[in-house]
């Protein structure tokens, strides 16, 4: 008698899951001589990467209609479980490979259901490297089986088995839990973070409405429970999402506008809302991949947005009075949208799936998206008449910046170097090697002058707080002094290019941008403020790693002749102890200076703690999550003043903050 793998391979049913459904591609060998071609690095930003390709499979899981709850646990020894409700991995033997399918899916690069459209009509997983890569990746992987009545398990180090698939024991519910701590011998770092983590689980609820997903991180106890814990749920997906998005953002219309459709087996939701800012904001997914380059559905919400609303002013007559040409940014100024298609059979441009490439996704997006716009239009015309008033202010502003943008750069040209006269530049012309100090206030520039090495090492002072480019029109912003003086001594200027800008890096004079300000709340203040300039404006510098922030010391502990700099409350406890040998009774011959500002060390100590390449501390800029460092920009230097007293009341260092 036939067995019933035997039966389903005969006659395959659809939304069956089977081992059968399995398709093998390539093997493993690669993944571990290159993570990175598999995982993008193996730093910080791989480490995380392994538990997204785990939770894919849940997610997918979730698309197909089985699996309603998804949780991770981060455990003591930063190994980590995900667990979810699904139909479970099949463990039955395959066919061609003569092993069960549970040890295919977890030791065979690009094998898993994914490929089998029966199985999976969509999938997030499909252009990743899947589960398999991380089992290669790992010290140790174990993964548990529910499935059939019984439980089912395997072990495997570094992506080979180190035991059979064995049966366990019975069980009432389905799903699979993949516990997995990845090898100190792949990654830089082994300490996950936990609002890393939070963030995505965060954007999964709000893009699967109706999933439940939680996490725990046992490192850490919580306030009402035995761990850390944080649960995410959505009702009302994209639309929960903007609101979100725009919670520090005064809206232009009362809720957000929600399109929901299917045209030839794609599903397209997008949610949009106008603010009252200057800047366009678009978030976009496919199958809840994040693609950060946007990609053909981005192409056809643009054109949806700019057609319906350049034709809706027109037929109303509301551009008769504007004397120059709207342009297609004008139309998406202070717009906040996320775009989420889930497609079939998704082609991605490169390893990252950064950039969506179907075609056929352009024109579906773009007339789900014009249909819906139109009957809003129809349907509000006082919430129409805001924004295409703000489509007008937009234009205007645009015009007013680019005659600012373009006497700036002029001068420039005109006045030979065009460099400014409080920057003391470095004699090396190679940008590679050069760096620039971005320093708070002239009296520590003229320090910073002094105990600088001149031949590689620029100095630009800046007087007091810069604009804060977040509540500023950007005509406003070319006519700042200090700003002015920041793009003439990088040598950068912004191009127009049929109505879109870019910042043109090609005369970029150093790569080594560093912002060198006190540590103490002003400070801070101030490098929040060069960060959002160079993050709204100068994008690409973050992006290349060019943005760095220096490190001065908090503290010099001194005896006698011997002395310390200490970088925190910490060091500075270890560097008494060590020069009174852990003797109280010997405290009182500690001298501990606190440093309050840069402008009270002497060019000696300013070099050998906070300039000296050998012995400095330099923390780079990174941008890990786009989506949620706008906004946290706009939360901080916006107008709306609970979300950022709520925000500072949770991350401040400094006690005693008047928020």
């Amino acid at each position: 008698m036939e067995d019933n793998e035997e039966k389903k391979e005969k006659s395959p049913e659809k939304g069956d899951y089977s081992a059968n459904n399995i398709q093998a591609l390539e093997g493993l060998e690669a993944v571990r001589k290159r993570p990175g071609m598999y995982i993008g690095s193996t730093d910080t930003k791989g480490l995380h990467h392994l538990v997204w390709e785990v939770i894919d499979n849940s997610i997918d899981e979730h698309l197909a209609g089985h699996a309603t709850h998804i949780s991770t646990i981060i455990h003591k020894d930063n190994s980590v479980s995900v667990k979810d409700n699904g139909r479970g991995i099949p463990t039955g033997m395959h066919k061609k490979l003569k092993k069960s399918a549970l040890e295919v899916v977890m030791t065979v690069l690009h094998a898993g259901g994914k490929f089998d459209k029966d199985t999976y009509k969509v999938s997030g997983g499909l252009h990743g490297v899947g589960v398999s890569c991380v089992n290669a990746l790992s010290d140790l992987l174990i993964a548990e089986v529910h499935r059939e009545g019984k439980i089912f398990k395997q072990s495997y180090a570094k992506g080979k088995p180190i035991t059979e698939v064995e049966e366990v024991g019975t069980s009432e519910s389905n799903g699979t839990i993949i516990t997995f701590k990845p090898d100190a011998g792949i990654f830089e770092t082994l300490e996950y973070k936990f609002e890393v983590l939070s963030t995505r689980m965060r954007e999964l609820s709000y893009l699967n409405k109706g999933l439940h997903l939680s996490l725990t991180d046992e490192r850490v106890k919580g306030e009402d429970t035995e761990f850390k814990t944080q649960a995410y749920f959505s009702e009302g997906g994209l639309l929960e999402f903007v609101q979100y998005l725009d919670e520090s953002r005064p809206s232009l219309i009362d809720i957000p506008i929600h399109v929901t459709a299917k045209e030839e087996n794609v599903e397209v939701e997008v949610a949009l809302n106008y603010n009252t800012t200057f800047k366009e904001n678009i978030y976009s997914y496919v199958n809840n991949i994040n693609t950060r380059e946007g990609g053909t559905h981005v192409a056809g919400f643009r054109r949806a947005i700019n057609r319906l609303f350049k034709q809706y002013g027109d037929d109303n007559g509301l551009f008769k009075k504007v004397k120059f040409a709207i342009a297609g940014e004008d139309f998406r100024e202070g717009l906040t949208a996320v775009i989420s298609v889930k497609v079939p059979e998704p082609q991605f441009k490169g390893q990252t799936k950064g950039e969506l490439g179907n075609s056929e996704v352009t024109g579906i997006v773009s007339r789900c998206v014009g249909d819906a716009l139109k009957h809003y239009l129809e349907e509000n015309p006082k919430q129409a008449k805001k924004i295409i008033d703000k489509v007008i202010l937009a234009a205007t502003a645009r015009h007013a910046a680019r005659k600012a943008r373009e006497m700036v750069q002029r001068k420039n040209v005109l006045t030979g170097s065009g460099l400014p006269g409080k920057l003391s530049d470095c004699s090396s012309k190679v940008p590679d090697e050069s760096e620039i100090f971005l320093v708070e206030g002239d009296s520590a520039g003229g320090t910073a002058k002094q105990g600088r090495d001149r031949v590689f090492q620029a100095i630009l002072p800046l007087r007091g707080k810069i604009l804060n480019v977040e509540k500023a029109l950007e005509h406003k912003i070319y006519e700042n002094e200090e700003i002015k003086n920041m793009f003439t001594a990088l040598g950068v200027s912004i191009t127009e290019e049929d109505g879109e800008r870019s910042l043109n890096m090609e005369k970029l004079r150093y790569h080594k941008i560093v912002i060198m300000c006190d540590a103490d709340v002003d400070g801070s203040h101030i490098v929040t403020l060069i960060l959002t300039f160079f993050f709204r404006y100068m994008k690409p510098l973050i992006l290349n790693g060019y943005i760095y922030i220096a490190a001065p010391p908090l503290y010099m502990v001194k005896k006698g002749k011997q002395f310390r700099y200490c970088w925190s409350e910490e060091e500075r406890q270890e560097a008494i102890n060590s020069y009174t040998d852990g003797d109280p009774e010997k405290a009182g011959s500690v001298k501990t200076q606190r440093y309050k500002g840069l402008g009270e060390m002497n060019a000696d100590q300013l070099w050998e703690t906070t300039m000296d390449p050998s012995s400095r501390i330099l923390r780079q800029v990174t941008i890990d999550d786009g989506l949620e460092a706008d906004r946290v920009f706009s939360m901080l230097m916006g107008d709306e003043v609970p979300p950022r007293r709520a925000f500072i009341e949770a991350n401040a260092k400094y006690a005693n903050v008047d928020v």
